[in-house]
């Protein structure tokens, strides 16, 4: 009978050298050390070491150790210690980290499109976000994050503070905006006019937005 090959790349854990595991357990800890302190990993990050099994086994000894922590199943971030604890990403960090992994894009909508502008002081129980990539949930502590797959013409948008100002209005409704909030949008407007992409994002807003949008640009030009 002739002898069996093994390619070392697809051996269990328990037949690879100890030499090849410790260069590898080198290799991930030596990248999570050159990280700034509240990035995010993903297992699909370190891909290049070994398969998953092996990967998030040792994920998980360097959460023990402290030089890591679990957000969720499969994400991990490399913690910042302060007096009051460990300081964990943001929601907006943690999202960003997801559409980077998944090539996607990413849009805040509804009251978490109003929080991230200050046009609600209602803290979402729920953060929503419309994607190019697939739907799903993720449960990270008490909160939810939701993203909707949705169509690309919600991604058509040139500008970065329009769309999300659009998502946000919708979400208020044409009947519930107030001049306080009007007067917000102003100052958004002032501080981040975007005239270079302004009328084309416009185009792309419901017939009541794009008026009150209008009236408020054509009184910060004068």
């Amino acid at each position: 009978m002739k002898g069996r090959i093994f390619c070392k790349k697809f051996l269990p854990l328990w037949l690879k050298p100890t030499a090849m595991i410790m260069s590898i357990t080198d290799a991930i800890t030596a990248q999570i050390e050159r990280a700034q302190q509240g990035d995010v990993f993903f297992v699909s990050d370190f891909a290049k070491s070994g398969n998953d099994v092996f990967i998030s086994r040792v994920l998980s000894e360097l959460v023990d150790k402290g030089k890591l922590d679990r957000l969720a199943i499969g994400i991990y971030y490399k913690p910042q210690s302060t007096d009051f604890g460990l300081l964990k990403p943001s929601v907006d960090q943690i999202v960003k980290a997801i559409a980077r992994r998944d090539h996607a894009q990413v849009m805040p909508t509804g009251l978490t499109a109003e929080n991230r502008l200050g046009l609600s002081t209602q803290v979402p129980m729920n953060y929503v976000y419309l994607t190019t990539g697939s739907a799903r949930n993720i449960i990270i502590g008490n909160r939810k994050i939701v993203f909707k797959r949705c169509v690309p013409k919600n991604f058509a948008f040139k500008g970065k503070l329009m769309p999300v100002l659009i998502q946000a209005m919708k979400s208020i409704g044409k009947k519930n905006v107030t001049e306080k909030q009007i007067d917000h949008i102003k100052g958004l407007l002032r501080k981040c006019p975007e005239n270079e992409t302004f009328e084309h994002d416009l185009a792309l807003a419901p017939i009541w937005i794009k008026k009150i949008l209008s009236k408020i640009q054509k009184e910060l030009t004068l």
